[in-house]
């Protein structure tokens, strides 16, 4: 039997230093509110050491090693006849949503993303299961995905439920 393959473009590579920028504020925002608790006294003796320890792996870890698994998994696709995304970093997902089902494309830009230049774009269907997003394009890639989509859509018939 045949496995499913990969979808074909990945995200921008800059993604990788976007996630590590949102990882490391994450990681500072976390570390500092371990150092408040362990300094105002509400976590005290070995447990402060171990809980700044913990947070500062977690930021380690989310800075170094997760943005560049993340970029290796997340992937994209859009065909003439559907959305194909793969995501995640601990759990991988694939979905594939047909373009006769979308009913709207989204983009956001926070402020990590403008950074870098970068968009996610949201892609939501009639699917139970949610929206599909793409995350870390650049925003030329972004804009072309909107146009092409909104047009496919366009040309399917029916109201996409």
């Amino acid at each position: 039997m045949d496995q499913l393959r990969e979808p074909r473009h990945l995200v921008a590579p800059r993604a990788k230093a976007m996630w590590a920028t949102q990882y490391g504020v994450a990681g500072v925002v976390v570390l500092a509110v371990v150092v408040v608790l362990a300094w105002t006294g509400a976590i005290t003796g070995v447990w402060r050491y171990v809980a700044c320890a913990a947070a500062a792996l977690l930021a380690v870890v989310g800075i170094c090693v997760v943005p560049f698994w993340r970029y290796a998994v997340h992937r994209w696709e859009i065909t003439d006849t559907a959305v194909y995304t793969q995501r995640g970093w601990l759990v991988r997902e694939r979905r594939i949503a047909p373009v006769s089902r979308v009913q709207t494309v989204d983009t956001e830009r926070g402020p990590i993303d403008q950074l870098f230049g970068l968009t996610t774009v949201t892609i939501t269907t009639a699917s139970a299961k949610g929206e599909l997003r793409i995350e870390g394009l650049r925003r030329g890639d972004a804009e072309k995905v909107v146009r092409d989509l909104t047009t496919a859509t366009a040309a399917s018939p029916g109201d996409a439920t």
